[in-house]
């Protein structure tokens, strides 16, 4: 049988254009003027990836450990390259060379249309819930805040499904390839939080597949399905082996990990992990943006009650116009949002009509997912479930931010949708849209004329505002709650009429699908441009963001082995100083767990203690021993060159001590190094590294690199030698005089030696065999995904076209 090009291949090219076009259109800054979007997070992390990048520039070589961040820590989770590496080469074959990250949302529109053709969605409405998947508010706030890695993740769900279904559909070799493709990309951008949620989206497909088919298919069909699956698993799990391996590796070391002092829990503490948790009724948001007042920052249209609040009470312009352009209009349950998770009220409504309309097995699968994951997203709200859960999954502890649960609600929402919507057209049923189309609306009316019934409109910012412009606050979220659920009743009514006069015959399939597509994208790209418009795009901000300051170019005259703390960012808000200097600070939501005990055990009081001194005119360096020890010698209190401020009793990059003070366990040690003189005396944990002895002599620093440090030591005696280097116990290793030597670990995390009398080399490298066992076998399993996915291709071209006799 031949392609015909008008059925067979042109709808498919059209819709890949439609998504092309849509990109372009939104993000064209980006694409013809070579702008980028202003993300914060993004710019952290650029401070804390410059050593390692620029190290790679130079070198050619990676950067496997960098100083740029708490005083030192492995550099895998920052930037991580690996030679032969071809994914990079696919992505941008993937996304037709669409720039970085907005690439994530074309490839997820091509993921999600291939998934919905596999459910035999026909290619008009495909298009439809993939524009609806991929310019979800959740994608575009995630893509303001510089979560790119996160938005790739997600946006890889579908084409993962695709391949589960693709499988039990008897497409095996095909179905495990894309499984394998999709994989593969997922865990290279090491989301690995959206990838647990993809096993619970894969396992939930399974388990519903499992019971409906195993009567009908057999066991031994349903069993072969699965085996093509694990393989193509498999392969995508060896063509990430290099960074998986790192980052097991690199976990239980980490504040994800065990817990290293007894008043701690392993994991991450349940209070951080669910910070933040979405109320109950923000999931609201989903069908009316605004039912939440939108964003904690959201400006007020003109003539607003709270602008005219304020013009009564005799306050300024120029104050009035920052107010209301950055209105506190949020009354929702979380700390601080960017802005509403709303997937577009007409996709809600064709998912909800799905309880009537959809196949059984469609219907559970994705139903369970958008309740599971709504769940999820509730975090502390719904705490008796969601807490058992952080107790019980294995990994689940390890994980924060529940309401990026989200993410995989707005994945199920838009194919449970068009499925209902191709069944509902291929039965040309009325009931189901009335029942769902009257439910949805009657829900939008009713909060569009009545809202004022049911809430209060109160935020707890309100406490901070006098009474009268609270007053109008309310107001003005009750206002802006109203104009969003009428918003959202005339896309349900507009997409229930075209549903209906395509059932009545009137309209035609394509003409139904078109005008979906017309207002799935005008609805949900009105609600983003809120967020992400023509003002969020700049030339270069990184340029502006990191220029450099008086402060900066005072201390860059120094050319010596040294770290800074900025009392103006903090110890974790930011990696600012990270881009030019090796920092105390940084910011990374997974940094060494030791690192952070001595954060909160010893540094925080530290530079507290040494503030409150100084503002008082007394500069106490001696105070400030476990600072000192992290041979900070700069610290910084703002941008002027006399904000500089030089510590003369900064322990330098190694030193001997004269004392030695045996521990027995962490807690004792945490305590005793916040009590000693870090110069001169030195704590060991005995427990661990039994009896050492105290020495005498000098040692300095000769060259240093990321992954390598070179010390000359003349001992006069032999003893321990202190390193103001971070103790991390996998792939450091030590050599005195080429005799590879056991390394230490003193003062809770630091370095340390035991050198022999005499003149010594000392090297410390940093070969870590996660990285350099699994570099060649890694590319070869990318080869094999590849070559798998052109078999898959082939054979199923093959089969679908071989004469049916």
């Amino acid at each position: 049988m031949k392609l015909n090009f008008q059925k067979d291949i042109l709808p498919h090219l059209l819709g890949i254009l439609v998504f092309y076009l849509l990109i372009v259109f939104y993000f064209s800054p980006m694409v013809f003027d070579g702008k980028v979007i202003f993300q914060g997070d993004i710019l952290q992390w650029e401070g804390s990836a410059k050593e390692v990048l620029d190290y790679r520039e130079s070198t050619g070589e990676q950067a496997l450990w960098t100083n740029s961040m708490f005083g030192g820590m492995p550099a895998y989770f920052i930037s991580l390259e690996f030679p032969g590496d071809i994914t990079n080469f696919l992505i941008k074959v993937l996304t037709v060379g669409l720039p970085h990250p907005i690439n994530g949302l074309f490839f997820g529109m091509v993921g999600m249309y291939i998934l919905l053709l596999s459910f035999r969605v026909r290619p008009i409405f495909a298009i439809a819930g993939a524009i609806a998947f991929a310019f979800n508010t959740f994608n575009l706030l995630s893509l303001e805040a510089g979560h790119n890695a996160k938005i790739w993740a997600v946006c890889l769900i579908p084409i993962i499904l695709a391949g589960i279904h693709l499988a039990f559909e008897r497409k095996r070799i095909l179905g495990a390839a894309l499984l394998a493709l999709g994989l593969l990309l997922q865990l290279k951008f090491n989301h690995l939080q959206i990838t647990y949620y993809t096993l619970i989206v894969s396992v939930i497909y399974v388990m519903v597949r499992l019971i409906f088919h195993w009567k009908k298919d057999g066991i031994a069909e349903l069993g072969k399905s699965l085996a093509f699956l694990t393989l193509g698993a498999l392969l995508a799990v060896g063509g990430n082996i290099g960074r998986l391996a790192t980052a097991l590796e690199y976990s239980p070391y980490s504040t994800r990990g065990q817990a290293t002092l007894e008043t701690e829990s392993s994991g991450l503490d349940r209070e951080y992990a669910f910070s933040w948790s979405n109320g109950k009724l923000e999931t609201l948001t989903l069908l009316i943006p605004d039912f939440y007042g939108g964003g904690s920052q959201t400006p007020l249209p003109d003539n607003s009650a709270s602008e005219k609040a304020l013009r009564a009470n005799g306050v300024d312009a120029a104050q009035i116009n920052g107010f209301v352009k950055k209105a506190p209009t949020y009354w929702g349950d979380q700390t601080f949002t960017g802005g509403p998770i709303y997937g577009g009220a007409i996709l809600v409504f064709l998912a909800f009509l799905g309880i009537w309309a959809a196949p059984k097995e469609s219907l559970y699968t994705f139903g369970a997912i958008i309740i599971f994951s709504l769940l999820l997203s509730w975090g502390k709200n719904l705490a008796w479930f969601n807490y058992a859960l952080f107790d019980i999954l294995p990994g689940y502890n390890k994980f924060r931010a529940v309401s990026m649960a989200l993410g995989v609600t707005l994945f199920a929402i838009p194919v449970l949708g068009m499925i209902s919507l191709e069944r509902l057209v291929q039965k040309n049923e009325l009931k189901p849209l009335f029942l769902g189309g009257g439910i949805v609306a009657g829900l939008t009316l009713i909060l569009a004329v009545a809202s004022g019934a049911f809430f209060r409109f109160e935020a707890p910012v309100d406490a901070n505002l006098p009474e009268w412009l609270a007053s109008a606050m309310k107001t003005d979220r009750k206002a802006m709650l109203s104009a969003s659920a009428w918003k959202s009743f005339g896309f349900i009514i507009a997409g229930a009429a075209l549903v209906f006069l395509n059932l009545k015959g009137k309209i035609s399939d394509l003409i139904l699908g078109g005008g979906l597509i017309a207002l799935i994208a005008v609805d949900l790209i009105s609600v983003n441009r809120q967020y992400l418009n023509s003002e969020s795009f700049q030339a270069n901000p990184s340029r502006q963001y990191f220029t450099e300051t008086p402060a900066e170019k005072e201390i860059a005259q120094d050319s010596d082995y040294f770290r800074v703390l900025s009392l103006t960012e903090g110890l974790t808000q930011g990696a600012r100083t990270s881009y030019r200097f090796y920092s105390l600070g940084g910011y990374h939501g997974a940094k060494l767990r030791r690192y952070q005990d001595l954060i909160d055990y010893q540094l925080q009081s530290e530079i507290q203690d040494f503030v409150s001194k100084a503002q008082e005119g007394n500069f106490d360096w001696q105070g400030i021993s476990v600072i000192n020890m992290l041979n900070t010698k700069y610290l910084i209190a703002g941008q002027d060159a006399n904000s500089v401020f030089e510590n003369p009793a900064a322990n330098g990059a190694a030193w001997i001590p004269s004392e030695i003070i045996p521990v027995q366990s962490n807690e004792e040690e945490i305590t005793e190094i916040g009590e000693i003189d870090t110069k001169t005396q030195a704590t060991v944990n005995t427990e661990e590294f039994g009896n050492i002895s105290a020495g005498s002599g000098n040692v300095a620093l000769t060259s240093q690199s990321p992954n390598e440090l070179r010390y000359s030591v003349n001992m006069e005696s032999a003893g321990l030698v202190v390193f103001s280097e971070i103790h991390y116990p996998k792939g450091w290793k030590a050599t005195i005089d080429g005799a590879e030597q056991d390394i230490l670990r003193v003062n809770y995390l630091l370095r340390g030696l035991e050198v022999p009398t005499g003149n010594h080399e000392v090297i410390f490298t940093f070969e870590p065999s996660s990285y350099y066992a699994t570099k060649t076998p890694m590319i070869i399993f990318q080869y094999l995904i590849l070559a798998t996915l052109l078999a898959g291709i082939f054979i199923t071209y093959k089969q679908e076209n071989e004469p049916r006799g």
